[in-house]
């Protein structure tokens, strides 16, 4: 694996470029999934000869209470029966844990044929070692390839600006409410007027009516409120910026926003396995009506929608903010998707069947399946039939059309083993074992 140095970890955007390009690609897709007349004709995939009988491998984060999971089996099963080839499935969960299985397959060369990972940093060590393809050279053969996608919301890799990474829907993160339990302890739900002093304060009387304030595993799922605790000390100009310094003002900004989140564990806001439970864990303590807050991605409305008895008792609001930070704003963009690997590009077995399966999984038909409410590259937009749209789902879709600021998760911008000593440190971090100052030298120590 070639070390990281600073050229490396050079943005291809501007914070604020990345800051409108997010926002119109989460506003123009929701605006155009509402109104757009339907699907375009589904692609049999790139050429009439794609072979019989091959196997690809295929991982994908489609797994465990995603809420794609379903949908992921369902395209798969659609697209062997029309091809006649199959699927050799090793989606897992998408935390840390995959990242690094992602990364040490590629260096043992047991890679997947098709991998849906993220675009950005996380993929640069894949780009660097030439083990995937880019969407220019797979156009030299396949010249359709992604054309129903719009390169400008196709992120770059940071390592040479080529797109290697074929999106199918986007994200935001937002606030899961259960407005249940928020009832029963006697809370108002948070709405875009809701600042940080006046969550806090309502975290602490839903603890005193005995309830879970906020679902999370810090153990396993740090890294939604580290993005939102150090976000309320910048704005969306400035989030997506890796500091240099535990000292200057985006070190200054970790460092309160992570002893935030140690405060909110001191008082007991989240739950009392938080530091050994699973994402699936907490995640059963919000839809089983024991905990009032869930902060996550748009990826969760189809897995509340598939597990709750009514969801009308949940809704999708703003993270309170503070400081510079609105409450309305928010974290998203497009940031993983669909690459081909070297090793299946160069297989004459598999050329064919490896573009296939990602042009079928790419179509605006199963793009509009998988999208739901998050934000797409595609040119057409998405479809979502209004009369079917619950309170849950138009929550959702509120939440993302006001937003006033986004921006990139900052984690994009960091290797994996680079974040360890916070995500995967964040335990001894709350507890007081480990300083926060040190955590974040660590960290900007490891990305020299």
């Amino acid at each position: 694996m070639r070390a990281y140095d600073k050229k490396s970890m050079i943005r291809p955007f501007s914070p604020r470029f990345l800051k409108i390009t997010a926002l119109s690609v989460i506003m123009a897709v929701l605006l155009a999934s509402l109104s757009s007349c339907g699907f375009e004709s589904l692609k049999t995939g790139p050429a009439d000869s794609v072979r019989n009988n091959v196997e690809l491998t295929v991982m994908t984060m489609y797994a465990g209470n995603d809420g794609n999971a379903r949908n992921f089996k369902s395209a798969v099963a659609e697209w062997q029966k029309m091809t006649g080839n199959t699927v050799l499935d090793t989606s897992v969960t998408s935390d840390e844990t995959f990242k690094t299985r992602v990364i040490m397959d590629y260096q043992a060369g047991a890679e997947p044929d098709i991998l849906f990972y993220f675009s950005g940093e996380d993929a640069s060590v894949l780009v660097q070692n030439n083990r995937v393809v880019s969407l220019e050279e797979i156009r030299g053969v396949y010249p359709d390839y992604a054309s129903n996608m719009k390169e400008s919301l196709m992120q770059a890799s940071p390592v040479d600006g080529k797109i290697y990474c074929i999106p199918v829907n986007g994200y935001w993160e937002g606030l899961f409410v259960n407005k249940k339990v928020c009832r029963e302890a006697g809370v108002e739900i948070p709405d875009e007027n809701t600042d940080w002093d006046t969550f806090m304060a309502m975290c602490e009387k839903i603890r005193d009516a005995g309830y879970i304030p906020i679902a999370a595993s810090l153990a396993n799922v740090p890294h939604y409120w580290f993005e939102f605790c150090i976000y309320n000390y910048q704005d969306p100009e400035t989030h997506a910026t890796v500091p240099e310094s535990i000292y200057d003002r985006r070190g200054i900004a970790w460092s309160k926003g992570l002893k935030d989140i140690k405060k909110m564990y001191e008082k007991g806001f989240f739950p009392p396995s938080t530091l050994s439970a699973s994402d699936d864990e907490t995640m059963r303590d919000f839809i089983g009506g024991r905990a009032a807050f869930l902060l996550d991605g748009s990826w969760r409305v189809s897995a509340i929608e598939n597990a709750a008895e009514n969801t009308d008792d949940f809704c999708v609001t703003f993270v309170p903010g503070k400081n510079n930070r609105k409450t309305t704003d928010i974290i998203g963009g497009l940031s993983s998707g669909y690459y081909i690997s070297r090793k299946a590009w160069e297989d004459p077995e598999k050329r064919d069947a490896a573009v296939s399966f990602v042009e079928f999984m790419t179509t605006d038909e199963m793009v509009s399946k998988f999208a739901l409410v998050s934000a797409t590259a595609l040119k057409s937009g998405v479809k979502l039939e209004q009369e079917d749209i619950s309170s849950f789902v138009s929550s959702a879709l509120y939440m993302a059309e006001h937003a006033s600021g986004v921006s990139s998760a900052v984690q994009d911008y960091i290797p994996a083993e680079s974040r360890a000593p916070v995500f995967e440190n964040m335990p001894a971090i709350v507890k007081g074992i480990t300083p926060v100052e040190d955590a974040i030298g660590e960290v900007i120590e490891c990305l020299k």
